[in-house]
């Protein structure tokens, strides 16, 4: 019988990813947890929200990602009223 995903396996997921120093270690977790496509659309998903940081439109986004519109109206969404894509651009941009 399969497993349920918890709580506590969601929770050490994060912790896993907090213990991660450095780009090429995370690069090494990421390609045995997700699929090359995964990471592609992840990918796209940061793209996107850097450039609706920088003000573009959402045709122009597209036209730059080629993400689905669901997608996009998503990480908008995110962009708008979230702190994650903020937080973490943000910090990124300024190292």
């Amino acid at each position: 019988m399969p497993q349920k995903i918890s709580e506590e396996m969601i929770n050490d997921l994060y912790q896993l990813f907090a213990s991660i120093d450095n780009a090429e270690d995370f690069r090494l977790l990421l390609d045995d947890l997700c699929t090359y496509k995964e990471i592609e659309q992840m990918a796209g998903r940061i793209a996107a929200a850097k450039l609706f940081m920088e003000g573009k439109t959402y045709n122009q986004v597209i036209d730059a990602t080629n993400i689905s519109s669901a997608t996009l109206s998503r990480v908008s969404r995110c962009v708008q009223r979230g702190d994650g894509y903020r937080k973490f651009l943000k910090e990124s941009k300024e190292k």
